[in-house]
């Protein structure tokens, strides 16, 4: 697909989403802090279907307003019946969503936290997910075929683009759209937590330009995979799978790189530990760092963390 189209899905596919906003403040922050980058212009270029499109925002104002804005918008129809608190956190360099069970204490009486969703079984949340939001269809490859990407509702009866899952790092709405809360900045810091190269094109809506990195489109043609170095290099070799599996391929001196960033590592360190599993698609691990922290919460036991990855994968 040529840049000039993909722009014009992209510029289509945000601005019906900002209509969906009902506040005026909130949609002027999205307005003007939008970020598009990731999987949806790397498919675009592939003519591959878009699974959904990831935003970003470039400041902490426009990150906490939109959390709190589809916040107070996830219905108890939403979370399947489950009666419980949902606030947003936004102390210290990050924004997160946080949700307490009602009637779950800790030892010292006090609720405890968790994440809603990724302590589900494996799979659950990806079908959940899959059921409420809209299908891909067919990669948009015109510029008529740009209301393909502003498509009506995937539930008529229903408003689109509403929030219908929640974690700590993300909100997911209706009509493939993902918003991203835990980086924000410009998109150069926003890539500095990207692994892979051919991920880092990307959009911006306050002056509607889409950036086409050179390395990024060299890396697309060839479908291989170039380590640009990562904050969570744990997570990214997980995700190498992934890649794999759709005819991607990796030399060696790439994985070498994420293996050197893992080496400097404290991976005994149980919140290092859980930190670098941010964003695997994987729920059981969310089984291994609860057993973890059964077992010793201040370090992570190499022998018993072996065996209880054994039992459960």
């Amino acid at each position: 697909m040529k840049a000039k189209t993909i722009k014009q899905v992209i510029r289509a596919k945000v601005d019906a989403w900002i209509e969906s906003i009902e506040d005026d403040a909130v949609r002027a922050l999205v307005q003007g802090n939008t970020i598009v980058t990731g999987g949806a212009i790397a498919s675009m270029l592939l003519k591959e279907p878009v699974n959904d499109y990831d935003v970003y925002f470039r400041t902490k104002e426009a990150t906490k307003a939109v959390a709190d804005y589809y916040v107070k918008r996830f219905t108890p129809q939403n979370r399947n019946g489950i009666p419980c608190e949902i606030y947003v956190d936004s102390e210290g360099d990050r924004v997160k969503i946080v949700v307490k069970s009602a009637g779950v204490a800790s030892a010292e009486g006090a609720e405890k936290p968790y994440e809603y969703f990724e302590s589900r079984p494996e799979g659950e949340a990806a079908r959940y997910v899959a059921e409420v939001m809209d299908d891909p269809g067919d990669i948009i490859d015109t510029l008529d075929a740009t209301k393909q990407a502003v498509a009506a509702s995937d539930e008529p009866d229903k408003p689109p683009y509403r929030p219908v899952f929640l974690s700590t790092n993300a909100i997911t709405l209706s009509d493939r759209v993902q918003v991203v809360l835990r980086f924000y900045g410009e998109p150069d810091a926003i890539h500095e937590n990207y692994d892979f190269v051919h991920c880092t094109n990307y959009w911006t809506s306050w002056d509607d330009n889409l950036v086409l990195r050179p390395a990024a489109l060299e890396a697309l043609l060839a479908r291989e995979l170039i380590y640009v170095g990562s904050r969570y290099p744990v997570c990214s070799v997980i995700r190498l799978r992934k890649f794999i599996k759709r005819g991607w391929t990796i030399n060696a001196g790439q994985i070498l790189k994420a293996v050197m960033q893992i080496s400097a590592l404290d991976l005994t360190n149980i919140e290092v530990l859980q930190d670098q599993l941010t964003g695997v698609d994987c729920a059981y691990f969310c089984e291994v760092i609860a057993k973890l922290k059964d077992n010793d919460p201040s370090k992570v036991n190499a022998a018993y963390l072996i065996e209880i990855i054994d039992r459960m994968f």
